[in-house]
C-alpha cells in the first residue's frame, strides 16, 4: 500500500523507517514519501474535516492544486500533506479548514 512513484517528489527509494506521529498516535514511515503516502499506508484516509459541515477531507489530487489535504505541521496550518516529505518526529494533526 505504499506510493511508490509520486509525480512531484519523484521515486521513492529504499530507504530507512522513521517515525512520525498523526494526531497524537505513532506511526512507521519511509524518509522522503510525503505525508499522505506515509499516512495512506498506515491506513488513515481522512487528513482533516471542513469547519463549516465538518465534512471529511482526504487526498484527491495528489499534487498540491486542491488543497484538501492540508495539515498542520509541528505547529504550522495549512501544510500540503499530498507534497510535503515527512521528517523523522515529525508531528502532524488534522485540521479544520480556514476561513478566508
Amino acid at each position: 500500500m505504499r506510493i511508490k512513484n509520486h509525480p512531484i517528489l519523484g521515486p521513492l527509494d529504499e530507504a530507512n523507517q522513521i517515525i512520525i506521529t498523526f494526531n497524537g498516535k505513532k506511526f512507521t514511515a519511509l524518509e522522503g514519501e510525503s505525508i499522505a503516502a506515509a499516512l495512506f499506508a498506515n491506513g488513515i484516509r481522512i487528513l482533516r474535516y471542513t469547519e463549516k459541515e465538518n465534512a471529511p477531507r482526504g487526498v484527491y489530487c495528489g499534487i498540491g492544486h486542491c488543497y484538501e489535504c492540508r495539515v498542520s505541521v509541528n505547529g504550522q496550518s495549512s501544510v500540503r500533506a499530498c507534497i510535503t516529505p515527512v521528517r523523522h518526529r515529525m508531528n502532524i494533526e488534522s485540521q479544520r479548514s480556514i476561513h478566508t
